[in-house]
Parts: C-alpha cells; sequence; structure tokens
C-alpha cells in the first residue's frame, strides 16, 4: 500500500487522542492522528513523524499522522506506520497475491457480519469458507511485538465468535500485522490485557490459525513481508 503524498515533521505534543502537534518547517501544525490507541512510548517530543496530505482542501486539518521514527537506545530509529486504517488494506492487498493462504480464484469480501461480529474478511475459494479478523500491532519491547497495546473488549469479542466460526465448520484465522520490521516474535500483552490472551489461546486450542506477518515500511508505503513466529506460552 502507498500513500499518495508524505512530508515529514517533528512531533511536539498530543493534546488528545485524536490530533497532534507537530512542527513542519518551522512551524507548529495541528494534525489528526490516524490511531485513537495510546502510543505513548512511540510519540514523544523532538521524534521525527510523517504525515499524509489531505485529499480534502476544506478539512479542519490539512495532514494525517502514519508513520514515526521509534527512538532506540544505541540504535537506528525503527520505522513504524501507526496508521490504524491501514492493515487491513495492506492484508487484502496481500492475500489477494498468489500463493498466500488462498488460490488465485478466491472470492474475498470485506467486512462480512457472522453471529455478533463484523469480520475483516470472508473468503470463498472452492470448497473453502473462511474469516480472517486483521489487528494492526505498534507495540514493540526489545524485538517483541505485542498485542493490544490497551484493553480490548471487542478483541476479545471476535476471538469468541471465530471460536464459533470453526464449530459451525469454518476456518478461521487472526492475522496479526506487524507494522515494522526487525521483529523476532509476536505475543498477547498480558499485562495490559490478561483477558484478550487468554481468549487468544483458546481460539489457537479450538483450531483458529493464529498468523503475525511484518511489514517493510517506508515513510509512504507498507507492504506485508515475511511470517513472526506466535508465542502464545
Amino acid at each position: 500500500m502507498k500513500y499518495k503524498q508524505i512530508i515529514s515533521g517533528v512531533f511536539l505534543e498530543r493534546p488528545n487522542r485524536f490530533i497532534a502537534h507537530v512542527e513542519i518547517d518551522g512551524v507548529p501544525e495541528t494534525v489528526h492522528v490516524k490511531n485513537t490507541g495510546r502510543c505513548k512510548e512511540l510519540l514523544l517530543p523532538g521524534s521525527t513523524v510523517y504525515l499524509s496530505v489531505a485529499d480534502n482542501p476544506s478539512r479542519k486539518t490539512k495532514y494525517d499522522l502514519i508513520a514515526v521514527e521509534k527512538q532506540r537506545d544505541g540504535a537506528v530509529p525503527l520505522l513504524i506506520n501507526m496508521d490504524s486504517q491501514i492493515p487491513n488494506a495492506a492484508a487484502e492487498e496481500w492475500l489477494r497475491k498468489k500463493g498466500t493462504l488462498f488460490s488465485s480464484d478466491a472470492v474475498i469480501r470485506r467486512e462480512v457480519t457472522y453471529g455478533n461480529s463484523r469480520f475483516d474478511f470472508f473468503v470463498t475459494d472452492g470448497d473453502r469458507k473462511a474469516f480472517l479478523e486483521v489487528k494492526g500491532v505498534t507495540l514493540e519491547e526489545k524485538g517483541i511485538a505485542m498485542f493490544p497495546d490497551a484493553p480490548t473488549d471487542r478483541g476479545v469479542k471476535h476471538l469468541r465468535e471465530l471460536i464459533q466460526c470453526r464449530k459451525d465448520g469454518y476456518e478461521a484465522y487472526v492475522l496479526f500485522v506487524i507494522q515494522m520490521k526487525e521483529m523476532i516474535a509476536l505475543r498477547p500483552n498480558d499485562t495490559t490485557h490478561p483477558a484478550f490472551g487468554e481468549a487468544l489461546r483458546e481460539a489457537g486450542r479450538a483450531g483458529v490459525k493464529i498468523m503475525a506477518m511484518d511489514c517493510v515500511v517506508t515513510p509512504d508505503s507498507i507492504v506485508l513481508d515475511e511470517a513472526v513466529p506466535v508465542q502464545l506460552d
């Protein structure tokens, strides 16, 4: 996935979860943050951030904050895409590639309701019928990607519904899209939300396939790249 026009800036502060103040060419600007999560470990004053220029000139904010260079002690900054809307689009691009999970004849539908949940994808491929839920990951510590970065009752609900999908005879997948490279594993963030970790392990035991993919990230693009081991224990 590629953004149309990107500029860089310096992060100043985040008054609330929807907006941030960023210095662009020496001038403070109010920008929209395309991630309502906490992201406190990412958005630190002085960090280099990347902004997508909005298509609509009448918008209140001209820019969307979509990526940040995370500072690391003694290491090159890690570029992280933090746009919460992009993982689904990047996942669909990957799913449509030959030789991923499904054949080139697969029919891929977005936002399909089953039971009490609306899943990101429903795929029919010959006799195969599968539900797939995507979770974007921006939290990492020392090469370990973790999800979630904040409690997510909605995420637990999705996992319960995927378990029911398996019981009803469908294939079921959770795909964690790690919005960065250099990760050696993905783990549930039991400290932040133990119920999600418990539900994820239960889903794995029930036959839900749990996958994680890292991404090649540039300031203006993000593409799913390589599988990352999922550590549930």
